[in-house]
């Protein structure tokens, strides 16, 4: 009988598995892959706003330079200008990066990296460029 070992990709809080995904198909348990479908289905509306939002090459952009930046906050002109941006495309995007989540406004013209946006971008970037080294193995 042969037996496979598999790769994971575990998050871990306070030495917890909080999740965990098998990185090779013949360990992935179909139960519970059912049942993360019918989450998705669930939450379908929320994923689309998801990845809507990094699909956009400007968007992408725009979350790099607030995540070079730290928990400071990035004024409305600092972005049309390090970025080299209008201001139509700037105020456009902003917005459809807020109502996601992924931006704070923290006061007249100024924007910050939500913890959420940090979390969210930063696994999503990780699943999506997972993701991609495994369809490009098959």
């Amino acid at each position: 009988m042969a037996r496979h070992l598999g790769l994971k990709l575990q998050l871990v809080k306070d030495e917890q598995v909080i999740f965990e995904i098998p990185l090779s198909y013949e360990n992935w348990a179909w139960g519970r892959f059912r049942d993360d479908l019918r989450i998705i289905e669930e939450e379908l509306q929320r994923f689309s706003e998801i990845f809507e939002v990094l699909s956009n090459e400007t968007r992408i952009r725009m979350m790099k330079r607030f995540l070079t930046e730290g928990d400071t906050s990035l004024r409305f002109a600092d972005l049309m200008q390090d970025l080299n941006l209008n201001p139509k495309i700037v105020w456009e995007n902003l917005g459809k990066l807020s109502r996601c989540g992924f931006l704070e406004k923290t006061g007249r013209g100024r924007y910050r990296c939500s913890e959420y946006g940090q979390r969210a971008f930063m696994l999503m970037g990780l699943a999506i460029k997972l993701l991609m080294e495994m369809m490009d193995e098959e």
